[in-house]
């Protein structure tokens, strides 16, 4: 790829980390599945992370038993999307999902006042697709998979293979018991895609693709040998934004530099076409890779340079330019565009697109501290979940990638020219390990690994479903109240967290609703080697596993509950949506389900008379365990509208206000 000015810019706005990331909710897998280890068993499973091997949370279980080989029983957290919430006024018709993370070293604040070592960037995405109509789908749907493997891709020999060639690999590869969010053939397309060569890479030697005679884009600085992570791109996950068309959707980025905030959002691919390189076969089909990088030297190859568009979804009602892009529907965009993952790259379609991302300054957060930001509150962005006029249910992920940038080089003003070159006389302004002369008998030997000097770190969700809202709650602000972190003490699950509800301070009016909801492991033991922590998962109940509820206390230096009796939290709310069934349970029965995480739904059987329910009755169903051993450790929960007033409320399982105060309060004004 040629080397210009605005390429210049975009290599370097994602730049150089020393740091991990960890996303606590939705809870983060940094690569892991269901492992009853304290450390991850693949660290190239989905992703590459480049975190410590001990962060990151299971997959949730849908039950009180691990979900083991069946991918049916895991939990996919369920998020009601925004209704269409741009075409009412203030907040109404807003989904709003609390992010919250860590990040070892710091970024953001103020440069006077909280003065930082180094500059940053984060940037958050999304990826989505139809629901499948089954636990695993096809093999390009999006899934967790019930094996720690890595995805299997057998390289190309030729660039001269069939598409029949081309489609046994792809057969022979993908397998629905292991884990996909980047697709396959994206994985594929960026082996075979030459690298681009503008980029610096320090002193580090990159390969080449065996046999092909040219290194592609999955050798990069951070990842000279290609190593294979999932279906992740390398060359990708490093830049941002990229040049070619990607997979993802871009939600914010946070950046301590407010002045390149015009430039993430003009060339994001929300709103921005990129090009890519079409070949065909034969037969007229397209291939899903060409090796070339490059307008030129794609049409010199008999390649045709194709600009593909980013959708949210397509909107195949409208069939032509006209009545698509008169639609509104939801107040997004309607473009006639060629879709980025089409197999007819003569044919545009209706395409619902995303807005620019938002842009903003990023919280302040100290260096070398892997804890809460300013005034210790948690690192949050409140991401405002899409709304999908197709109504549709979506299976989703989310990503987030944090750098961290220095100053001892211009990051804005170099390129490969400035790559290491004795022969030449090119010396990098950075070197492995340097040596530097400060004036002593012998030099001093520096801490550089140059291909660490610029490291991306990263955190993906679990697979997730976005759900439309059902009749009556449309235009609504939905906020979400969930549960973070996992079974042990702060020093076994470090660098993941303790138990705490997300958000623990929840403000809201008495027109806005919540959805409680929470997800748990049966296989958070934190076992076996320790790696450079310590194993063990002290807790209540059984080992292990993540268990909730909710019940309400007087005030949060409390934690002896409210007898229902004496209790206003479930009294004064309305249940607008319920899991499974009907919301036409008393408040009763709500403060039994919340406490019993859906164990019970009603006391008596003429309460709840669906047959669905017929095993969740109190009057007939076994008792439930003191310490909720035999409760499902997810809970789908329930959509609620309180009455003005402060509601305290507390897990009696985990809370130990000794060392752990999993304590909430929701403040409705």
């Amino acid at each position: 790829m040629k080397r210009s000015a605005s390429l210049i810019l975009v290599v370097f706005i994602v730049g150089q980390a020393y740091c991990d990331l960890y996303l606590h909710n939705p809870r983060g897998s940094n690569n892991r599945l269901n492992e009853n280890t304290a450390t991850r068993a693949n660290a190239n499973r989905v992703f590459d992370s480049q975190n410590n091997n001990r962060g990151g949370y299971n997959v949730g279980d849908v039950g009180q038993n691990p979900s083991g080989n069946n991918e049916g029983n895991q939990y996919r957290m369920k998020y009601f999307q925004s209704g269409p919430f741009k075409t009412l006024q203030g907040e109404q018709g807003r989904s709003i999902l609390t992010l919250e993370w860590t990040n070892q070293h710091g970024c953001g604040g103020n440069e006077n006042s909280d003065p930082q070592k180094q500059n940053c960037h984060m940037i958050i995405q999304y990826m989505c697709q139809d629901d499948a109509d089954t636990p695993v789908g096809d093999r390009d749907t999006l899934r967790n998979g019930v094996t720690t493997q890595t995805p299997d891709h057998n390289r190309a020999q030729s660039l001269t293979e069939t598409e029949a060639q081309r489609n046994q690999r792809k057969n022979n590869n993908v397998k629905t018991n292991r884990a996909l969010q980047e697709s396959w053939d994206w994985y594929d397309k960026c082996y075979m895609r030459e690298r681009n060569k503008g980029l610096f890479t320090a002193d580090q030697k990159l390969k080449n693709n065996n046999g092909l005679g040219y290194s592609s884009a999955i050798y990069t600085r951070e990842n000279p040998n290609g190593n294979q992570y999932g279906y992740e791109c390398p060359e990708e996950r490093d830049q941002f934004p990229y040049w070619h068309p990607t997979p993802w959707t871009d939600i914010a980025v946070l950046t301590d530099n407010t002045s390149l905030c015009q430039h993430f959002q003009q060339e994001s691919f929300n709103v921005k076409p990129k090009g890519e390189c079409v070949e065909l076969y034969g037969n007229g089909n397209r291939k899903y890779w060409s090796r070339w990088n490059n307008e030129a030297e794609c049409t010199a190859n008999g390649g045709q340079w194709i600009m593909f568009s980013s959708y949210m979804e397509k909107a195949p009602a409208y069939t032509n330019e006209g009545s698509c892009v008169r639609q509104t529907r939801g107040g997004y965009r309607h473009v006639w565009a060629v879709p980025y993952d089409t197999a007819n790259i003569n044919q545009k379609e209706c395409l619902v697109v995303a807005d620019a991302p938002d842009c903003r300054q990023a919280d302040y957060s100290r260096s070398n501290h892997l804890g809460n930001g300013i005034n210790g509150e948690n690192l949050r962005y409140d991401w405002i979940l899409p709304y999908f006029p197709s109504m549709n249910t979506k299976r989703c992920v989310l990503r987030m990638r944090y750098n961290i940038s220095t100053d001892d080089y211009a990051p804005f003003a170099i390129n490969s020219s400035q790559n290491q070159n004795l022969i030449a006389g090119i010396r990098s302004p950075v070197e492995q390990n340097p040596y530097v002369d400060v004036g002593g008998r012998s030099a001093l030997r520096m801490n550089i690994n140059t291909n660490q000097y610029g490291r991306i770190f990263q955190d993906r969700s679990h697979v997730f479903k976005m759900r439309p809202r059902p009749s009556g709650m449309q235009n609504q602000r939905l906020m979400n109240l969930n549960v973070r972190g996992k079974r042990g003490n702060i020093v076994q699950v470090y660098p993941a967290v303790e138990y705490d509800f997300v958000p623990n301070d929840l403000r809201m009016t008495e027109a806005d609703l919540v959805h409680i909801q929470w997800t748990g492991s049966n296989t958070h033991n934190n076992g076996g080697g320790g790696g450079d922590g310590q194993a063990g998962d002290e807790g209540q109940g059984k080992d292990g596993s993540d268990r909730n509820n909710m019940v309400q206390i007087r005030t949060k230096n409390d934690n002896f509950p409210v007898p229902f009796e004496q209790s206003n939290m479930w009294n004064n709310s309305q249940i607008v949506w319920i899991y499974h069934g009907k919301n036409n349970i008393n408040s009763r029965n709500l403060a039994v389900s919340m406490a019993t995480s859906g164990y019970y739904r009603c006391v008596k059987k003429s309460e709840c008379p669906e047959n669905e329910h017929n095993n969740y009755i109190v009057e007939t169903k076994g008792k439930v365990n003191s310490l909720l051993n035999n409760a499902p450790a997810s809970f789908e929960g329930a959509v609620l509208r309180f009455t003005r007033g402060t509601y305290h409320y507390t897990c009696t399982r985990n809370n130990n206000f000794t060392n752990r105060s999993q304590k909430g309060t929701i403040t409705v004004s």
